[in-house]
């Protein structure tokens, strides 16, 4: 017997980074990540297969397959393939969209359903236990599956609040890559009180103003160039931040400000790719095949 599903999740933007205190926030953005699940029971394990990337760790979206067959005590093997419109390791949230797309397209191959939480918590025990997150990312994953903005508590595992906004959103990511398991911990951990703050912006809805002081607070602790948030800000955005650990920047825009800020982006003279997307309030889902 061979069994087939599909199913996309979204790149995620950063409101709050959750590094420093277990507490993030994030938005769905509407670039998304494919995943194609076949399987059979003549064959035993997962192996995975990232698209263009031959040479990619593929051990998260083999985890998040594995899980939820062992979930439903099914015993099959087969293969899942990912395919993705958001940049690997730019802080664009694209180990999340690949853990939630893949555990879809599981429970679409195997005619199962999960509380839409219990789903995004077996992307998140997969995105550990492969070792691509310090946090678990909570945060990511829930803007990857619910779409809109999420705050969250990683460590207690809960999502505090979700809310709907339309924006356009710029992204600026720089051709260096930044894998959210090399960052420097200690220097998150140190601007804790500040991000604090932050966090508690995030919980009364002023996610423009949240998102802006972590971009600063984190530029400054992990050594990116602020020059980005400052050319924002003097174009009136008034939501701006660096997302994850960087390498990319992120802004909410409305009207003129993603034209213009695209020009002022380009002038800062680094090379890297600029996209122009928007806010994704509808979030993850299967693809009927």
């Amino acid at each position: 017997m061979v069994l087939n599903g599909s199913a996309y999740a979204l790149g995620a933007g950063t409101v709050i980074n959750a590094i420093a205190t277990w507490k993030g926030a994030a938005f769905g953005i509407d670039l998304k990540t494919f995943a194609d699940v076949k399987l059979s029971d003549d064959m035993s394990g997962i192996t995975g297969v990232i698209e263009g990337m031959p040479d990619a760790d593929t051990k998260l979206i083999e985890n998040s397959v594995s899980y939820v067959l062992e979930h439903f005590g099914i015993d099959m093997g087969g293969t899942v393939t990912t395919r993705s419109e958001v940049p690997l390791a730019s802080g664009l949230k694209s180990s999340s969209a690949a853990a939630n797309a893949s555990v879809l397209a599981t429970l679409a191959a195997i005619g199962e359903e999960l509380d839409p939480f219990e789903a995004v918590k077996i992307g998140v025990r997969a995105a550990l236990d492969a070792k691509v997150t310090i946090t678990g990312a909570l945060d990511d994953a829930c803007a990857s599956f619910y779409g809109g903005f999420v705050v969250t508590d990683n460590r207690e595992m809960k999502l505090l609040k979700r809310t709907e906004h339309e924006y356009d959103v710029l992204i600026f990511a720089p051709d260096e890559k930044s894998f959210s398991s090399n960052t420097n911990v200690s220097r998150s951990r140190m601007i804790a009180p500040w991000v604090d703050i932050a966090y508690d912006l995030s919980l009364k809805g002023d996610f423009e103003k949240a998102m802006t002081l972590n971009g600063f607070l984190y530029c400054s602790a992990l050594g990116f160039d602020t020059e980005f948030l400052m050319r924002a800000l003097e174009i009136g955005v008034k939501g701006v931040s660096l997302s994850g650990t960087g390498p990319s920047y992120v802004a909410l825009v409305t009207g003129d400000q993603a034209g213009e800020l695209e020009d002022a982006w380009n002038d800062c003279g680094t090379s890297g790719t600029m996209i122009r997307t928007n806010i994704n309030n509808k979030g993850a889902s299967n693809i009927l095949v």
